[in-house]
């Protein structure tokens, strides 16, 4: 399994995307910047949903096919809500590992992990079994919450045609709309509000792990007053 060190989720990150490109063409190179570009002026970073804004409630099947809702969890504490592209994204699987690292201190804070995947079940198991992951792993099929939460868009038809040949994306997704969601992520608090928002338009960066806690004690420290 790989390790990581806590806060340094970034670092790895961009250790892989710096291995990657070195392996691209130009011509891969010019296709993967594009199509971050068309995400950018898609105007889903505009749509997605943001700080201080309500949360709908969901209901999705885990990896187990179990009923997994939203509010229910909510209930207990404030929920950390992630999204990833699928169990083919070596970024993804970095950030799953980086996050059930600090699981034990979002447990600590109260907080319950959720993953959403556009992924079907099946594939979204075997992630979830792959990164021995103990947080809920939940299937997204045809990105309908995404959409609730406004950060789905879709891929340029240059790097779908690459996700396709080397993924099999809509494969594993289980449709031919060569949508995914940001890798975006929500802490929400009991209330439903969300009070913290990381989106960004390039598959690359995610939301670091100890600003997500960092949240989640305050919510705990407010909470306790």
């Amino acid at each position: 399994m790989r390790t990581t060190s806590k806060g340094n989720l970034k670092v790895l990150l961009d250790a892989k995307s710096q291995e990657g490109t070195a392996k691209f063409t130009e011509e891969k190179k010019q296709i993967y910047a594009d199509g971050i570009t068309s995400v950018a002026n898609s105007g889903v970073l505009d749509a997605a949903l943001k700080i201080g804004d309500k949360a709908p409630n969901f209901t999705l099947k885990n990896a187990l096919n179990e009923p997994v809702s939203l509010y229910n969890k909510l209930e207990n504490g404030p929920v950390v809500l992630t999204w990833y592209r699928g169990g083919w994204c070596p970024y993804c699987n970095i950030t799953l590992h980086a996050l059930q690292e600090m699981l034990p201190d979002f447990k600590n804070a109260d907080a319950t992990l959720l993953a959403l995947t556009p992924e079907l079940p099946d594939n979204s198991l075997n992630t979830s079994e792959k990164n021995n992951l103990e947080f809920s792993v939940l299937s997204d099929v045809g990105n309908v919450i995404g959409k609730d939460y406004g950060v789905v868009y879709a891929l340029t038809a240059d790097v779908a045609s690459i996700y396709n040949a080397g993924f099999g994306l809509n494969e594993k997704n289980g449709d031919t709309s060569n949508e995914l969601p940001l890798a975006a992520t929500y802490v929400i608090d009991k209330n439903g509000i969300i009070q913290y928002a990381f989106l960004d338009a390039d598959y690359r960066k995610r939301g670091e792990p100890t600003d997500i806690l960092n949240v989640l004690s305050e919510l705990k420290t407010k909470h306790n007053e």
